[in-house]
């Protein structure tokens, strides 16, 4: 921070209209750096509950394939090989 004798010093070199201009660009970037540091942590956090909210959805189609395969051999009904075929990838559950 500049002290008093700093800032008179500044007025004098270059005039008041700019010093004043330099404290309020300084001022300005302050400003800007504590809405986007807020903005930045609150995306931070919404694309961890996606991540996860997608991972969630993996393991739920997994589920449901799983189930819908159950019910049609309980049936005895042909399962849909394509949507099986489609939902064949890693398992997204942690367990």
């Amino acid at each position: 921070m500049i002290d008093a004798d700093g800032a008179l010093k500044l007025i004098n070199d270059v005039g008041f209209p700019i010093a004043s201009a330099i404290g309020c660009g300084y001022f300005v970037f302050l400003a800007l750096k504590f809405i986007l540091e807020g903005v930045t942590s609150a995306i931070k956090n919404l694309t961890a509950i996606i991540q996860s909210l997608d991972a969630r959805v993996k393991a739920m189609n997994t589920d449901i394939v799983k189930i819908d395969t159950l019910v049609s051999a309980a049936l005895n009904v042909q399962p849909d090989t394509d949507r099986i075929a489609r939902a064949e990838r890693e398992d997204a559950r942690k367990d």
